[in-house]
C-alpha cells in the first residue's frame, strides 16, 4: 500500500448571525480549518486537520499551499503505515536521513508553528488510513480505550454577569453537562470584571457543577494573579491558558500564587514544549490540540509526559472532525485523560462536514467504534465550502 494522492482544502463554513459569539478574537462569523485527504494506491482515504489559527480569526492560504505543494509531493509513493517514519522525516527535512541514523532530532529551522500544523494534518490522515486498512479504530492501535466512554464539559461561556448563568445552565440541559468551561480575560477588561462574571455563574449552577474558566492567554502575570485571588473561594476546576504560552516561567508563577489548578497547551507544539512546561511546573493539565501539536502521534507523546509527571491530560478540541475525533481516540488511549472538550459555541465543522452525529448523553462521549477515526465526510458539502486553493 503507497500514498497516491494528497489533496487539503482551506474550507470555511460561515456560521449564522444568531449563532455567531464575540471574544477577544473578535467576532466569530465563520469556522475555518485546513482540511487534508490522503488516498492510498489501493483506495482507502484518511482525513486529517491542520490549524494555525481560532475561527475565523486567520487565513490559511499558506498552511494548505504547504500542504499540497511542500508536504504532499513527499508523501507520494510511501508507504503510509510509516507514520512515525514520516513524522520525523517532515520534522528534520532535509536532515531526516542524518536524524534516523544519529538517533536525535536534528529539526528544519521552521519547526514550529506552520510546519507542525502540517505535520499534524498528515499524521492524523495517516492514522485514519491505518485503522481502516486493518479495520480497527485507532484507539485499538494506539493500546486499546480504557473506558467505553467519558466525561465532557460543555465549553463556551460568553454572556455578561447577569446572563451567564442562564447560558451555562442551557448548557447543562442540552447534554446532562455535570461540568462548563466559560471564558475570562481581555474581553472583560480588568480581572474584577471577569471574577464578578466567574461568581455569578458559581451562584447560578450551585457547587455540584464544575466550572473551568479560559482566559486565552490575554492577562498578564499580576493580573492573572489577582484573578486567581478573586477567584480562590469559587472551587474552580481549572484555569485555562492565564498568560501567553511564550511565558511559561509567567505560568508557573501563577500557578503557585493560590489554590486554582492551571490548564495550558493549546497554543503549543510538539513533547518538547510540554516537557519545559513540565519541567517549570507551570501546569496541571495538559491541552495539546492535535491539530496544532503534532497530530496523535504527538498528543499521544504528550499524553504520557502527563503521566510520568502525575499531571492530566485534557486536549483542545474546538476542533473540526478531524480533529476532534483524532481527540477522542487519544482519550481513549491515554491514561492521563479525564475529560474531553465539547464546543458549545456554533461549530459546523464538527456536525456538518460530517454525516456522523456526535451524541452527548448524561454528559458522556462514547468512544467510537468504527475502523480508522469513525467519521465519513460529507463531500458535497466539504466541496460547497472550500476556498480556491492557493
Amino acid at each position: 500500500m503507497r500514498i497516491k494522492d494528497v489533496k487539503a482544502w482551506w474550507v470555511r463554513i460561515p456560521i449564522e448571525a444568531s449563532r455567531q459569539h464575540r471574544s477577544d478574537f473578535g467576532q466569530v462569523r465563520t469556522f475555518d480549518a485546513a482540511i487534508l485527504r490522503i488516498e492510498t494506491d489501493d483506495g482507502l482515504v484518511g482525513w486529517g486537520e491542520g490549524k494555525n489559527a481560532a475561527g475565523s480569526a486567520g487565513d490559511y492560504g499558506a498552511l494548505v499551499h504547504m500542504l499540497n505543494h511542500e508536504v504532499g509531493p513527499q508523501l507520494i509513493g510511501r508507504d503510509p503505515a510509516d507514520i512515525s517514519v514520516i513524522w520525523e522525516m517532515l520534522y528534520n527535512g532535509v536532515r531526516h536521513e542524518q536524524a534516523a541514523a544519529s538517533g536525535h532530532a536534528m529539526p528544519q529551522i521552521a519547526r514550529r508553528g506552520m510546519s507542525v500544523a502540517a505535520i499534524s494534518a498528515v499524521d492524523i490522515a495517516l492514522w485514519d488510513i491505518l485503522g481502516k486498512s486493518l479495520g480497527q479504530p485507532v484507539w485499538r492501535l494506539l493500546g486499546g480505550r480504557k473506558l467505553d466512554r467519558m466525561p465532557a464539559y460543555a465549553s463556551g461561556g460568553w454572556a455578561p454577569a447577569d446572563k451567564i448563568g442562564d447560558q451555562l445552565k442551557s448548557y447543562i440541559a442540552s447534554g446532562g453537562f455535570q461540568s462548563v468551561k466559560m471564558r475570562v480575560g481581555s474581553m472583560d477588561g480588568a480581572p474584577h470584571i471577569s471574577a464578578a462574571r466567574v461568581r455569578a455563574a458559581r451562584q447560578a449552577l450551585g457547587p455540584e457543577v464544575e466550572i473551568m474558566v479560559d482566559a486565552h492567554g490575554t492577562y498578564t502575570v499580576a493580573d492573572a494573579k489577582r484573578f486567581v485571588q478573586l477567584v480562590s473561594d469559587l472551587d474552580l476546576t481549572w484555569f485555562e491558558e492565564p498568560v501567553i504560552a511564550d511565558d511559561k516561567a509567567g505560568m508557573a508563577e501563577v500557578r503557585a500564587s493560590g489554590p486554582v489548578p492551571i490548564a495550558t497547551g493549546e497554543s503549543e507544539a510538539t513533547r518538547y514544549a510540554f516537557r519545559d512546561l513540565a519541567l517549570l511546573k507551570s501546569a496541571d493539565i495538559f491541552q495539546p490540540d492535535p491539530a496544532f501539536c503534532g497530530g496523535i502521534s504527538e498528543a499521544m507523546k504528550i499524553g504520557t509526559i502527563a503521566s510520568a509527571f502525575n499531571l492530566r491530560f485534557a486536549p483542545h478540541l474546538w476542533a473540526g472532525a478531524p480533529c476532534f475525533f483524532a481527540g477522542l481516540h487519544v482519550c481513549a488511549a491515554s491514561p492521563a485523560s479525564f475529560i474531553i472538550e465539547y464546543s458549545l459555541g456554533a461549530n459546523p465543522m464538527i456536525h456538518d462536514l460530517i454525516e456522523d452525529e456526535i451524541v452527548v448523553k448524561d454528559g458522556m462521549i462514547a468512544f467510537p467504534e468504527k475502523p480508522g477515526l469513525g467519521f465519513t465526510v460529507s463531500q458535497k458539502f466539504l466541496e460547497a465550502h472550500a476556498q480556491v486553493a492557493p
